[in-house]
Parts: structure tokens; C-alpha cells; sequence
């Protein structure tokens, strides 16, 4: 089901049951999985995999060249999305910087109008990002974390499981898994309380999470002694999990 009006490379690899409207182009080295939809004047280049069920709004660019002054042209890299992965009106996603480096989407996202993804960004599953949200490069998204309308996420910030980020916020060091961050500039506010109810945690993780929140941000500790804390306090998957995100090198920093 390809519009007479669409340009879709004779060398795209056209999956069973896609949909591709009016006036979208498609190019020579796009993979679309099955029943997968692009509504109108969608731009789809690069080495680019969309998976299945996917649907993609008008004007989205997915696997566009990254705006990294960095990018050498003729390198070969990559943009993939997973499964049942909304995309709506004017989303932009681009491909990573360097050969062989990808720019990825997981399954069962929800990206809203005019979300920018940068190159070398990996964003997990069941992530929503909500109007004008902005990624810059090498930003790290996990699964079911939401970011607010028109928040920027400074380059190389990790996002973690659960997280919210609060709509406008300027985030430029990570955003613990759990936690509400919000502001200009950031801060931390406490737990996800609303979206880790509706995710059923159990009480005893929240009583948990929300213990390590206190010897974070109310203690007057520093990262590394809070750190020795809450290798004899933790109690739960979830606030073991926190833990790892903490202790894993980065880049940014947690936000403090």
C-alpha cells in the first residue's frame, strides 16, 4: 500500500502490510517491518530499521545525517526503532556520528510533536517523551522514563528507569531511576510517587526508594559517602538498581 505520490527506493526492504502515504520518500537502505505505517511527507534515509507496528506522523525525518560537526561524510552509520513505537508530527531523529555508531529507539515508545533525537542518543521501551523535548548526542534515556514538554537534555546525560523529568527542565547532569527532577536549573524533588503506583511497585520498594532518596539529597552527604550508605542500606531490586546507576561511571554526574 504505497501512494502513487511516495519515492520509495527500489532497494528498501518493505515489510507486509506497510502503509507509506502521500509524498514520503524511502531510501535505499531503510528496512520497515511489518504493518508498519508512515502517514505523509515522512523522510526515511540512511542505514535506518523500523520495526513493526510502528506509526510515524507527518513530517517526521527518521536517519537523517547528524548535526554533529564531527560527522565525516561517506561514514556509514545507523538509526534503529523498535516495535509499535509512535512517532508523532515533526519528531526528528538522526543517525550517529562515527562508522558503524547508531542512534536507537526501543519498542512501545511514545515520541510527541517536534521531539529531536540527536545522533548516538539510545532511548529504551515504553519511554514518552512529550512535546518539543530535546535530546543533544550521546544522551541515554531507559526504559519507562518520561521527559516533559520542551525539557533540553545536555549531551551525555543518562536518564534513568522510571525517571520523570518535569516539563521545561534543563538537565545537565543525570537524572537518577525513580526520582522526580524538574527546573531551571534542576533539582530533585523526590520520588516518581505517581508513575511508580500506576507501574505497581509495592509498597516496601517505595519505602525503600524513598530511604535512599533521603540519604541522597536530605543527609548532607556527598555522592561518594552516601554511596557507602546505601551499600549497607538497600533493600529492594529497585533501590540496588539505583545503586549500579549511581556507581556507573559517567560523564555528567548525578543531578545533585
Amino acid at each position: 500500500m504505497i501512494h502513487s505520490t511516495a519515492i520509495v527506493h527500489p532497494n528498501a526492504q518493505i515489510g507486509r502490510d506497510v502503509e507509506i502515504g502521500p509524498y514520503c520518500i524511502v531510501g535505499a537502505n531503510v528496512a520497515i517491518g511489518a504493518r508498519s505505517v508512515l502517514l505523509a511527507h515522512v523522510v526515511v534515509n540512511g542505514h535506518t530499521t523500523i520495526g513493526e507496528d510502528v506509526h510515524i506522523h507527518p513530517f517526521a525525518t527518521v536517519g537523517t545525517p547528524s548535526q554533529d560537526r564531527k560527522a565525516i561524510s561517506g561514514e556509514v552509520a545507523y538509526t534503529e526503532i523498535g516495535d509499535r513505537t509512535v512517532l508523532r508530527e515533526y519528531v526528528s531523529i538522526q543517525r550517529g556520528t562515527g562508522e558503524g555508531s547508531v542512534t536507537r529507539i526501543g519498542s512501545d515508545s511514545l515520541l510527541l510533536a517536534y521531539v529531536h533525537i540527536a545522533h548516538n542518543c539510545v532511548v529504551g521501551s515504553h519511554v514518552t517523551m512529550s512535546n518539543l523535548a530535546q535530546l543533544a548526542g550521546h544522551v541515554t534515556v531507559e526504559d519507562y522514563a518520561t521527559i516533559g514538554g520542551e525539557a533540553g537534555v545536555h549531551q551525555f546525560v543518562r536518564v534513568g528507569r522510571y525517571a520523570f523529568v518535569g516539563g521545561m527542565t534543563r538537565l545537565v547532569r543525570d537524572a537518577p531511576p525513580y526520582f522526580l527532577v524538574e527546573g531551571n536549573p534542576a533539582k530533585v524533588y523526590g520520588l516518581n510517587t505517581v508513575g511508580l503506583r500506576r507501574a505497581n511497585f509495592d509498597e516496601e520498594t517505595l519505602a525503600d526508594l524513598k530511604a535512599c532518596y533521603k540519604v541522597l539529597y536530605r543527609s548532607g552527604r556527598n555522592v561518594s559517602q552516601a554511596v557507602e550508605v546505601l551499600r549497607e542500606q538497600v533493600a529492594s531490586d529497585a533501590g540496588r538498581e539505583l545503586l549500579a546507576f549511581i556507581e556507573t561511571a559517567s560523564e555528567r554526574g548525578i543531578q545533585r
